[in-house]
């Protein structure tokens, strides 16, 4: 029946599985829409609405009309609506009518991948209006015919970096078309955030620049994704005043949405003897078969190319034992295919004869297919925007359709599952950009000058004071001359091909097979040491490379086909410190701070893993140090409030004293953080690129140094691998009865979790429970005392029962009735006293975090690695662009500290960011460290996947009674910030 396709197919996933075992934490059913017509507008040229209507196109949709109307009165507007909305038509009606009414007009096209060119090219060129002469150039235009397309084109299709390198460093040969420009699109403008929309924005000012000078002033259109402030993102990004349009007003069919964690596994352990997930991998493949099965036309979008491959395989691997002949209409999609390749698989996923495409976000933008059953999403795309491109593929009109978002092992995964409406109500992130950003600025400033003599009046464009400043440093190094009408370029070199607008940092480390001088890629030159040192294994395109040599004089990474059964994790020693603050709140015995960070680091040597995560060795290595300038937010902790007991209720008693032998620490670890050393977590190479990993450019800073001098958590430290000592996490619990506390007493399902599941040790005297937690996941609701705190309850009843906050994660506050033990927080008896519980209320001194000396450092490493993995919540990023490091004691600060620094040089606005959104992010941090059901910390909590200090030490319970802390702190004290509220 219409309207119940999306419930089914749901239904046919999950058949089979037991109901306890139901992987389903929450299904949402979005709504039909209906469409909203417009005429068409008089101004549009009449040959150009005929071929629109011969295309299928009757009427167009309201905001169609209303973005073309604007850029066709001379405004730069923006469109923001969803996927299959049919922005094409908002841009292609203006530019169309005015290239096909006058002769010497132009326009230009801009996307961000030459697939999304092509597809548009395409698009227009079958329209087959007359007087428009579309053609692209790119990179794979051919020599040929690129005096052509400067000659004669009147529509040119091409991509940021060929505007960059072919035509604004080259204009003098393009006179005619610059002359003559009156529109600039720029597609799928979203995808522009980062240091790579940093460049982008500069570049987009040098076009209006040139344009300029040859006597032209385009109107710019853009298009994006659903994205907040469409407007002044626009507007920051070409730097001109852009109108925004909004109002969907296209149809789409109604939407079964189910958010799915997988399982842990029984039978495998991780690093530490941490729990495992299935890999959402594994689970999309699972899903993809039942969908094909069911006959529904699906997509997997999968993270990286070689997790594409694998879904695909996995599922024709599944299908061919229920019929061979369902193996051959399942197939895998990325970038990396020839194009006759991709195209065939685009017409048989239309055509229906394929079923089923595992693919990278290869088919997020740019190739027109929509209408599809189902979408499996197998782990967060990064960004709101791209979970809602994503799973607007699926849906067609009347009929409705399932989107499965699957968890990775993540913390931000497992936080959105158990949070629905944090990913399903909340408002998409705003993009993040950073013109400014002065190793952005320099190189773009440079190739402007180059282009164009720069005039004073122009500065403000490019930045104002900084820009004079990036100015006056190039003056400085002879590249440039400064004289009373403005500055010239004196070198003999364009700088145009150094500069790379892709946030690559520099030239690349070129990896190569030894045996066949084969170049396999390249690697970002600051992450070599950490993924392509010599023994390090490298991917690429699902095949395994072992690194034999690694030359950074000559940029060479040399490499033999190997396929192990072992994975190599760097160790490193890191070094932070502060060059200077811009921000900095003080709010009780927490300070808060953004400023510019120096990180170095060096990769000491790696280990040898087994998938069990099983030791083979550590091999020492000798390579240089790496250093980076950027940009980081941090906050400290005073050691009253570290070691105080309060609101977080951990208290020194609760420490190890419940279970003989827990809580104790090896002396080396104590004595190597005391000496000053730092545990951090990973810094992050280009982002946006398919397959991230290691080896392609994702690096990871970290290691702890002992005051030996030896790293920590290495073999180095006498301990096996996986036997750490779990007095770390705390997780003893003491009961009266006999009975163990906190057991989770209510349905995994609503995620009532209580001091038990959140890892803490805990004790109870009355025979009941204590902490269980009775809010619903939507409302974010972890009870104060089920924050993973040590509770002490006389009367007999249940502790800490916290009350519904918001959605964004912000857990108790200190009201409601202490003696019924309900409420925002309750009262929590601690060495005789009651205390407030959960972050600190209003009007009540927040609580001390309660932590003997020696756990402190697992606590804020804990605590830094969650807050890294939850900051793509408020930021759009990946966990792969930021960095961070953690210690029990800063030069810089004077006490101990929590850094998070962007892995980019001069930073891509992350950490500002963060330090905007610091109470809701921290708490966001919490609630997801206190959801996991895991007892002392796993991928899905606290350990990251890029630590070079082997996810050692972690403290789970710690992470959160510092958090609880800070928060409390915050809360109480953060309103002359703006850090007071959620």
């Amino acid at each position: 029946m219409v309207g119940e396709r999306g419930r089914r197919l749901l239904d046919r996933v999950t058949a089979g599985i037991p109901a306890h075992e139901n992987p389903v934490t929450h299904v949402s059913r979005l709504p039909e829409r209906a469409a909203r017509h417009e005429p068409w507008p008089e101004w549009a040229e009449p040959s150009v609405v005929a071929a629109f209507r011969t295309a299928g196109v009757e009427k167009p949709w309201r905001h169609q009309v209303e973005a073309a109307s604007l850029a066709q009165a001379g405004t730069h507007v923006v469109v923001s609506t969803g996927t299959a909305s049919g922005k094409s038509l908002a841009y292609q009606l203006p530019v169309l009518s005015a290239l096909a009414t006058d002769a010497r007009a132009t326009a230009l096209y801009l996307s961000p991948t030459k697939a999304l060119g092509a597809d548009q090219l395409r698009a227009v060129s079958s329209l087959d209006v007359a007087g428009v002469r579309a053609a692209a150039f790119d990179g794979d235009t051919p020599m040929t015919e690129r005096d052509w397309v400067r000659a004669h084109a009147n529509w040119v299709f091409s991509n940021p970096d060929m505007l960059h390198r072919g035509i604004l460093s080259a204009h003098s040969r393009w006179t005619q078309f610059f002359r003559r420009l009156r529109y600039v699109v720029v597609d799928e403008c979203h995808s522009y955030r980062g240091v790579f929309g940093s460049h982008v924005a500069l570049l987009l000012r040098r076009l209006r620049r040139v344009a300029e000078h040859y006597g032209a002033s385009p109107v710019f259109v853009l298009a994006s994704a659903t994205t907040a402030s469409p407007a002044s993102f626009a507007t920051r990004l070409t730097g001109v005043e852009c109108a925004a349009v909004t109002d969907d007003a296209s149809p789409r069919g109604a939407r079964t949405v189910a958010l799915w964690e997988p399982p842990l596994l029984d039978e495998l352990t991780g690093e530490n003897g941490a729990p495992v997930r299935r890999p959402a991998g594994v689970e999309t493949a699972r899903i993809l078969t039942e969908l094909v099965i069911e006959g529904a036309r699906s997509l997997a979008f999968v993270r990286s190319r070689r997790g594409a491959e694998l879904t695909a395989l996995g599922a024709r691997r599944l299908l061919s034992e229920v019929d061979p002949r369902l193996a051959d209409t399942v197939a895998a999609y990325r970038s990396g295919y020839l194009p006759e390749e991709r195209r065939a698989l685009e017409q048989a996923l239309l055509s229906g004869r394929l079923l089923g495409v595992a693919t990278t976000n290869a088919l997020e933008l740019g190739v027109d297919i929509a209408g599809l059953d189902a979408v499996v999403l197998a782990g967060y795309p990064g960004t709101l925007a791209s979970f809602w491109q994503q799973s607007g593929r699926a849906g067609r009109s009347g009929d409705e359709a399932l989107v499965v978002f699957v968890a990775r092992d993540d913390p931000l995964d497992t936080y959105l599952v158990h949070h629905p409406a944090a990913l399903l109500e909340r408002p998409v992130e705003t993009a993040v950009l950073d013109p400014t950003n002065p190793y952005v600025l320099g190189p773009q400033l440079a190739c402007a000058v180059a282009e164009l003599p720069l005039t004073e009046p122009e500065l403000e464009t490019f930045g104002g004071e900084a820009a004079r400043a990036v100015l006056a440093d190039l003056a400085e190094e002879k590249l440039l001359r400064r004289r009373s009408s403005g500055w010239y370029w004196t070198s003999r070199d364009r700088p145009h091909g150094e500069v790379g607008i892709r946030g690559s940092g520099g030239d690349q480390i070129a990896v190569v097979e030894a045996d066949s001088g084969r170049m396999l890629g390249t690697v970002d030159p600051g992450s070599a040491c950490y993924s392509v040192h010599p023994g390090a294994v490298y991917l690429h395109q699902g095949s395994s490379y072992v690194v034999d040599e690694l030359d950074l004089e000559t940029g060479l990474a040399l490499v033999h086909a190997e396929d192990p059964d072992w994975t190599t994790s760097p160790r490193e020693i890191v070094d932070i410190s502060v060059l200077s603050t811009e921000e900095q709140c003080r709010h009780g015995g927490v300070t808060v701070c953004l400023g510019e960070v120096a990180v170095t680091s060096q990769v000491v040597g790696y280990l040898r893993r087994r998938p069990s995560g099983e030791v083979l060795d550590h091999t020492p290595l000798d390579l240089p140090e790496q250093s980076l300038h950027t940009r980081a937010v941090w906050y400290t902790v005073s050691g009253e409030l570290l070691e105080s007991p309060g609101g977080s209720g951990v208290g020194d008693a609760a420490v190890g004293s419940a279970v003989p032998g827990t809580g104790s620490v090896s002396p080396r670890t104590a004595d190597g953080t005391a000496a000053g050393s730092v545990a951090s977590q990973g810094v992050g190479g280009p982002a946006g690129v398919e397959g991230t990993s290691p080896a392609a450019g994702n690096s990871g800073r970290t290691d702890a140094v002992s005051a030996g001098g030896e790293p920590v958590g290495t073999e180095s430290e006498s301990r096996a691998a996986g036997e750490i000592d779990q007095g770390f996490a705390g997780t003893a619990a003491r009961h009266a009865g006999g009975e163990p506390v906190g057991s989770e007493s209510a349905s995994p399902a609503a995620r009532e979790i209580d001091l038990g599941a959140a890892g803490s040790a805990s004790s109870h005297v009355g025979g009941e429970p204590v902490g269980t937690g009775d809010a619903s996941p939507a409302a974010g609701g972890i009870g104060g005392a089920a924050a993973g705190a040590a509770a002490r309850h006389a009367a007999g009843k249940p502790v800490g029962t916290g009350g519904a906050s918001s959605v964004v994660g912000v857990t108790g506050e200190v009201s409601g009735d202490p003696a019924a033990g309900r409420g925002s927080g309750a009262g929590v008896e601690i060495g005789g006293a009651v205390g407030p519980v959960g972050t600190g209320g209003a009007g009540r001194a927040p609580g001390g975090a309660g932590l003997l000396p020696a756990r402190v450092p697992g606590a804020l490493h804990a605590a830094e690695h969650a807050a890294i993995g939850l900051l793509p919540l408020f930021a759009t990023c990946d966990r792969w662009d930021i960095g961070g490091v953690s210690t029990a004691w800063h030069e810089d600060t004077g006490e101990a500290t929590v850094f998070v620094h962007d892995g980019h040089p001069g930073g891509a606005g992350f950490a500002d960011r963060g330090y905007a959104a610091i109470v809701p992010w921290l708490a966001a941090t919490r609630e997801a460290i206190v959801s996991c059901e895991c007892p002392t910390g796993c991928p899905s909590c606290v350990q990251s996947p890029k630590c070079g200090n082997g996810n050692d030490p972690l403290d789970k319970a710690g992470a959160v009674a510092v958090l609880g802390a800070v928060l409390g702190a915050l809360r109480q004290h953060g309103e002359q910030c703006g850090h007071g509220g959620a």
